[in-house]
């Protein structure tokens, strides 16, 4: 990783250096968007999974302010910042899975049922299209400029189109069958994933799938 980083040009670093930056912003424009009117939604609809979800994107748009912190002024070429903003972007996944996980088994025990949620729905399929082209691009870039913490970044990105798929499977079967369950087992899906991505992001293993 300290050789590729090592290989670039002075113009080369700072043009993706320019580029991270630039995607982190986009995506935390739309996770904004993503955070608050999933939480709506999830509350309108009593959906602990589209809760978890919308806290999520909160949490990710953390993380990208994080990246962004990381390649501004002097911590450009700090690998002090470099540690430090993997350390947070791990931690960042490790805030979400209590209190999903306790709000989900309270939604099996109690039997509660979520109503359905057409505008989840539709963000989830937002999400399913764009986070993606978010994730694999911080990615990409996280392996050129040797940075685990952006590609770990980037690695929640991907996640949350993974778990948009299944929430939108959740939804789904609540809102055509009437398969409330679907929702809490897919809220417990959404924090076993984060504590794993935590994990790798922790140990600087974000890359090691070829990023």
């Amino acid at each position: 990783m300290v050789e590729a980083r090592l290989s670039l040009t002075h113009d080369e670093h700072a043009t993706f250096v320019w580029r991270v930056k630039l995607i982190s912003w986009l995506s935390l424009a739309f996770m904004c968007v993503e955070a608050v009117v999933g939480v709506y939604a999830g509350v309108a609809a009593s959906s602990i999974a589209l809760i978890g979800w919308g806290i999520d994107s909160m949490i990710e748009g953390v993380a990208s302010l994080v990246i962004i912190w990381r390649f501004t002024g002097e911590r450009i070429h700090s690998d002090a910042a470099e540690r430090t903003a993997q350390k947070v972007v791990a931690v960042s996944f490790f805030l979400l899975a209590p209190y999903v996980a306790v709000e989900a088994t309270r939604q099996l025990i109690t039997g509660t049922e979520p109503k359905a949620s057409w505008i989840g729905i539709i963000l989830a399929l937002s999400s399913i299209v764009f986070m993606p082209l978010f994730g694999y691009a911080k990615k990409r870039i996280g392996n050129k400029l040797s940075s685990p913490a952006t590609a770990g970044e980037g690695t929640q990105n991907i996640l949350c189109a993974y778990l948009s798929v299944a929430i939108l499977v959740g939804l789904a079967a609540n809102a055509l069958a009437g398969w409330w369950w679907a929702d809490p087992l897919v809220a417990l899906l959404v924090a076993v994933v984060a504590v794993q991505a935590g994990l790798r992001t922790w140990r600087g293993e974000a890359c090691d799938d070829g990023c």
